[in-house]
């Protein structure tokens, strides 16, 4: 699996190599054959609070965006899945708010991230109960443990 990060410095070497390692989880989880590749970019609340507004019609900071690819499109020798977009300031906010490191937080974004790519919703009681339970066992996988 490829990663391409647009983190502009936010995220530290160990930080870049736990997320990567938890969005291939997902992969593994989701057992996704082949080469697949993903973007995920670090930003701030005004950044994305301007796609939340442009795409989703709420004009709010949010903490992470999927933007999965048509899975009709060719893609080459690596399919793209789609790219993620993760919110720092939010993140740390919540990491605060939770009680636990921004590592947890910023894990459980990827693989809420990388689960959406996967076509995982949360749009009813069903699919959010188990979009819930793939999250914890993919986290906990990794000792990202809820605190």
């Amino acid at each position: 699996m490829q990663i391409y990060w647009e983190d502009k410095g936010k995220l530290n070497s160990e930080q870049l190599s736990l997320l990567n390692q938890v969005a291939i989880g997902v992969n593994e989880f989701c057992d996704f054959p082949g080469n697949s590749e993903v973007s995920i970019s670090i930003m701030d609340m005004e950044e994305i609070q301007v796609l939340n507004r442009d795409y989703r019609g709420k004009n709010t900071p949010t903490d992470v965006l999927s933007f999965p690819v048509d899975e009709n499109l060719a893609m080459g020798p690596e399919v793209s899945l789609g790219d993620i977009v993760i919110c720092i300031d939010v993140a740390q906010r919540q990491a605060e708010e939770y009680g636990h490191s921004i590592e947890r937080e910023l894990a459980f974004l990827v693989v809420h991230g990388m689960l959406h790519l996967h076509g995982y919703a949360h749009e009813t009681t069903e699919d959010e109960a188990e979009m819930m339970a793939a999250q914890d066992e993919i986290l906990m996988k990794h000792g990202l443990h809820r605190e």
